[in-house]
């Protein structure tokens, strides 16, 4: 008898063990996560459209108004769709040094209850959720590329250009970076938000097409001027408000992770603000609303990459230090380059990027209040920093040639000189921003 109790005490202990076992490894969803990437989703679409929409819109001439925002709603729009086809299994759907594969083409296999993992091992997220934050990235990267080539370029030729790009570009960089197996992900590298992926890709592709395509007729020679200054406020605006889901959102749960990407992405651009303004005061003898705009700009891009691994005094430096070498990048720098990047894509995003991604190797140091590992060598780091940076220059340098010079010899680039004298509003979309 007592060993038939002794075997049945086992067996209990033994069952309820599994069950612990079992209770342990089942995956944990939480509404509160769900929700917040549910917002954080809706915050880079706005960041998009009206956001990047209106900043772009208010830089350009007046005639050219309405085609900046239909390249940005058309690009963002067309790139969610090729994001969903294919682009989703590229950059995701399996382990793989450059790309991943095409096992999830048309979303195959993924339902309401598939999941996605999560920084905290055990918790998830729904899937659809994972796939619809990470096209919103793809969407925004291709359209920021519009800046460099407005007012110039033929509307089918954008569009042909951003498929081309996207395809062999951007995913197999955020593979590289964020996906399973990523040749730069299993290397080290620090991108938590896309310094790399979106903000040195666009801007390294721009300045690319900036050069193929050309300059605009009269740069150079006469004044080209941007039509409406307070609608590209507004834009900056809303890029700075979508931005925190763009970087908080990046930590896939509403934890203290996100907090401090949170944190970070209000003072990073309050100092960039700061820092370019007085770098006009101090070189031009004026603060203007522009650069207080385009200040805030730089230090989201340059915070992007480092939101979630330094700390808020290290979000500072990173965006004092955005805002003063961005303004030189659009100035000094870009009158050495010689090339018409029209709204300083590269000169913002591509050297911001830059500065944001190096930097991270430095402050992510927990000796500089980061959150690095004890075993976190800053030198080291940066290495690793700088090969991300030299990887994903040159991989879309290249690609945006090739696409570029594929779409010359299909369609041509440019318009023709009458409709750029015209504006692109009229003579490619038959519409005018401004009647009367």
């Amino acid at each position: 008898m007592k060993s038939m109790t002794k075997l049945a005490a086992v067996a209990l202990t033994t069952l309820a063990a599994s069950g612990a076992a079992l209770a342990q490894a089942a995956p944990v969803v939480d509404k509160g996560d769900v929700s917040w990437m549910m917002l954080s989703t809706l915050l880079v679409v706005m960041m998009t459209v009206p956001g990047l929409a209106l900043f772009y819109g208010g830089l350009v001439r007046s005639k050219n108004m309405l085609s900046m925002l239909m390249q940005v709603m058309v690009v963002f729009s067309l790139i969610a769709v090729l994001w969903a086809v294919y682009g989703y299994s590229m950059a995701f759907g399996a382990e793989g040094l450059i790309v991943g594969d095409l096992s999830k083409m048309f979303l195959l296999g993924i339902t309401p209850d598939s999941l996605a993992d999560t920084f905290t091992e055990n918790v998830k997220i729904p899937e659809y959720i994972f796939v619809a934050f990470q096209a919103t990235f793809a969407g925004i990267t291709c359209a920021l590329i519009c800046g460099s080539i407005a007012e110039r370029m033929k509307f089918a030729a954008v569009l042909l250009f951003c498929v081309l790009w996207f395809s062999f570009a951007y995913l197999p960089v955020a593979h590289m970076v964020w996906g399973a197996g990523g040749y730069l992900l299993d290397k080290g590298a620090l991108d938590f938000a896309g310094g790399t992926v979106v903000h040195i890709n666009s801007g390294v592709a721009g300045l690319v097409a900036a050069y193929v395509l050309g300059k605009r007729l009269g740069y150079g020679q006469e004044a080209i001027k941007p039509h409406n200054l307070t609608f590209t406020m507004v834009g900056a605006a809303l890029l700075w408000v979508g931005w925190f889901g763009f970087n908080a959102g990046s930590n896939l749960e509403a934890t203290s992770g996100a907090t401090l990407a949170f944190i970070n992405t209000l003072l990073a651009p309050a100092a960039a603000v700061l820092a370019w303004s007085l770098g006009e005061a101090l070189t031009r003898g004026h603060a203007s609303m522009l650069g207080a705009a385009s200040g805030a700009v730089a230090g989201l891009v340059g915070i992007t990459p480092a939101c979630g691994s330094v700390g808020p005094m290290g979000a500072i430096v990173i965006g004092l230090a955005a805002g003063f070498v961005c303004l030189w990048g659009v100035t000094s720098l870009k009158k050495m380059l010689g090339a018409d990047d029209s709204l300083d894509v590269f000169g913002i995003h591509g050297i911001g990027g830059i500065v944001g991604a190096l930097l991270t190797g430095v402050f992510s140091a927990p000796s500089l209040g980061g959150t690095g590992g004890d075993d976190f060598a800053i030198g080291a780091q940066v290495l690793v920093q700088a090969e991300g940076v030299l990887i994903t220059m040159v991989w879309s340098a290249v690609v945006a040639y090739i696409a570029l010079k594929v779409v010359a010899m299909v369609m041509g680039l440019r318009v023709a000189e009458e409709a750029e004298r015209e504006g692109l509003d009229i003579t490619s979309h038959g519409e005018s921003a401004y009647n009367g």
